[in-house]
């Protein structure tokens, strides 16, 4: 009888939640495949990239079917896409280091760990949005923290790569080196971004 006058959950929180959800489990995957270059990381990682745009696809199908949202259809649609972009840009790190055969450097499997932490913090940001507003900022700020680290860790690897080349193998090496930790630092940035969004929410809730 009790759970029959329970309060049901908005579907977007749901679908917001489906979304980040999958997105903590591709970074997940990054974290491994940065410490082992398991292939088996790597499909999942990209399994895991698909599921999360199908999820991405569902939601903005019910944003543009519904009229009444529990916060600003905007504020919604941006943190989808933000989330979205953290894995996307995790599942492109991955490709190019397959097709670069780069191997994971301390610096990268840094990012990865800070990455995963940051994006559970928002899928922790985006659980308590409905009845603990408070507790979500909380959460965005930890997630942006979080990024500052990985700009500090992404600015420490690209001094050392530099510092490194001495002819042009180390050179051609250097450039796709770069490019892994430029789609590290964009995944980041996305985190960061979605952390805002959050931010947003909970201050035109308060």
């Amino acid at each position: 009888m009790r759970n029959k006058f329970k309060k049901r959950q908005n579907k977007f929180i749901i679908l917001i939640h489906n979304q980040a959800s999958l997105t903590l489990e591709g970074l997940e995957a990054l974290k491994i495949y940065m410490v082992s270059q398991d292939i088996a990381a790597a499909e999942l990682l990209k399994k895991k990239e698909k599921e999360a745009d199908e999820a991405r696809r569902i939601l903005i199908y019910q944003l543009n079917k519904t009229f009444i949202t529990p916060f600003d259809r905007e504020d919604i649609f941006a943190l989808s896409r933000t989330i979205d972009d953290v894995i996307d840009y995790a599942y492109t790190t991955v490709d190019e280091m397959e097709l670069f055969n780069i191997e994971p450097t301390p610096f990268m499997r840094r990012i990865a760990s800070l990455l995963r932490d940051a994006t559970f913090e928002l899928l922790l940001a985006v659980d308590c949005l409905e009845e603990h507003t408070g507790v979500a900022g909380e959460h965005s700020q930890r997630a942006k923290a979080l990024e500052n680290r990985v700009e500090k860790v992404y600015r420490e690897a690209l001094a050392e790569l530099f510092c490194e080349a001495k002819d042009i193998e180390d050179i051609v090496q250097m450039f796709k080196m770069r490019e892994v930790y430029r789609h590290l630092s964009n995944a980041a940035d996305r985190g960061d971004e979605a952390a805002n969004v959050l931010a947003d929410i909970v201050v035109k809730a308060a």
